[in-house]
């Protein structure tokens, strides 16, 4: 479920402005899209009742449940349960429900342009029932890799449960800032830590050091990661990547093969709320070819310091 999710808040179209919560964004109160509903308390799988009708062309969002905490802004990164049906034709099917398998996802501020209409505004402890016809979601390709064609309307039923600001990092004190023969990192009053690099030569092994240990629980393979990090070259002892930079967290499927061996291998076991020293080795790194657009040589041993701001799934 958390694959499927991934795919449909990747912003394929462009264009989405923000807009407010709790009103039809339909010209016309009357429409088959508008007698879509849904049923339920906040926190459990909705009952939705879809219209054995066609869809039209109209985008729909209500509220559902209003929520008291805080409003969702283009500068948060959300975390929220909900369920999806594709409405083709006559007839819907449900692709998924984070309430029944899988646990909460997380969405950037970049998504499909129905759906950031649809949640940015809104309050914490909402429900937002969103009804997105195609030109407000994949377009006239639709998105074969989940089975959604380009006439398709989605529903979305969505509960906001948490808010992380694309700025922010972990709280609490480093009780250690690395040093010795690791790189030393300072922490920064906001914004991403400074890292130095020692003269010496880099170790030859993988290196995990826990600089923050947070409060959170431990981070399993398989689960959605937000994080914040910095990534320093040992060779040329200057940053080449940066999530802090971009104002943007990274989110990531970690123990599966879609980040570098030393993530998987070093985040994986770590608590929610920590910040993480990783120096990685070629071999667990970019390997032999290396990465020539971000100025690394095959060669080149690499040092992150990563915030783990969030696990879900």
């Amino acid at each position: 479920m958390r694959r499927a999710a991934a795919l449909l808040v990747i912003p394929l179209l462009a264009g989405a402005a923000a807009a407010g919560c709790s009103s039809s964004s339909s010209s016309s109160a009357d429409t088959t899209n508008s007698s879509v509903t849904a049923t339920g308390k906040f926190g459990a799988n909705p009952k939705v009742t879809i219209p054995a009708k066609k869809a039209d062309s109209a985008l729909i969002t209500k509220t559902l449940i209003q929520g008291s905490g805080a409003k969702m802004t283009t500068a948060d990164t959300l975390e929220a349960n909900f369920v999806l049906y594709d409405w083709s034709g006559t007839t819907h099917k449900l692709l998924g429900s984070t309430f029944t398998q899988g646990g909460p996802t997380l969405f950037s501020s970049q998504m499909l342009p129905g759906l950031e209409k649809a949640v940015m505004g809104h309050t914490l402890g909402s429900r937002v029932l969103a009804v997105i016809p195609p030109k407000d979601a994949f377009g006239a390709q639709g998105n074969p890799q989940i089975g959604i064609k380009g006439t398709d309307t989605l529903v979305w039923v969505i509960d906001l449960d948490k808010l992380y600001s694309n700025t922010a990092g972990v709280s609490g004190t480093q009780a250690t800032n690395g040093g010795g023969a690791l790189p030393t990192v300072i922490a920064a009053a906001a914004g991403a830590p400074s890292v130095t690099i020692p003269a010496a030569n880099p170790p030859k092994a993988l290196q995990i050091k826990p600089l923050i240990t947070g409060a959170g629980p431990k981070v399993k393979s398989g689960q959605e990661l937000l994080v914040q990090y910095t990534g320093v070259n040992w060779r040329t002892k200057k940053v080449f990547d940066s999530s802090w930079k971009r104002k943007q967290p990274y989110m990531t499927a970690i123990g599966v093969g879609q980040v570098l061996p030393g993530w998987d291998k070093g985040l994986i076991g770590q608590t929610v709320g920590s910040r993480v020293l990783l120096v990685i080795p070629p071999a667990q790194g970019y390997g032999k070819t290396g990465s020539a657009t971000a100025g690394i040589k095959g060669t080149d041993t690499l040092v992150f310091v990563v915030d783990i701001m969030a696990a879900v799934g």
